[in-house]
């Protein structure tokens, strides 16, 4: 009903924003990754939305980009999955992190967010498999998955942060070693 959004930006309460369109004032829930990436205070904004109905309320979320909208939508279709929730995972990490952790079926990247136990973790892996990361590519061959995913997991055990590890393994060319691919990603790192 309600899919874009433009106007002044009035309020900035993390999460929750007020929008001035046209002498109307919007409320809408967005996640951090938008909220860090939104104009100063009076400066127009233009946000892609989606319009939850709910018995007691009708309440808005914005975004900055159509990927955020489509994983949130995508997210919230999930059982035990609320827009809260799907809020709290965009806030807790990029689209392309969330994909990347998708295909390589990392649950242990998803726990650390916030109200995402162990069960939930493993559903959204299992619901969202073939629906998020699949613009990723999935990996060519076990061995290679296997490896990839080791990698990943070593730097992040060395205190590496999501997007750190993943631009590291970026570097490592396909169908390198467990070993040399952490070598080769830590040399990436040092840079």
């Amino acid at each position: 009903m309600i899919g874009r959004l433009s106007g002044i930006l009035l309020e900035k309460n993390p999460p929750q924003l007020l929008i001035d369109c046209n002498g109307v004032g919007y409320e809408i829930d967005v996640p951090m990754s938008t909220f860090y990436n939104l104009p100063g205070m009076g400066e127009k904004v233009v946000l892609l939305t989606h319009l939850a109905v709910r018995e007691d309320a009708h309440l808005l979320y914005g975004f900055g980009t159509v990927e955020e909208r489509n994983v949130f939508k995508q997210l919230i279709k999930i059982s035990g999955i609320g827009a809260r929730t799907a809020l709290s995972i965009l806030s807790g990490m990029s689209v392309a992190d969330l994909a990347q952790a998708i295909t390589l079926q990392e649950a242990g990247r998803l726990t650390r967010i916030p109200g995402i136990g162990k069960k939930t973790a493993e559903r959204l892996l299992l619901e969202l498999k073939g629906k998020l990361g699949a613009d990723l590519g999935a990996p060519a061959g076990t061995a290679h998955s296997d490896a990839t995913s080791d990698i990943l997991n070593a730097l992040l055990a060395l205190g590496y942060s999501d997007k750190e590890a993943a631009l590291a393994l970026k570097q490592v060319p396909a169908g390198t070693g467990v070993s040399e691919g952490i070598k080769l990603a830590l040399k990436a790192l040092s840079k």
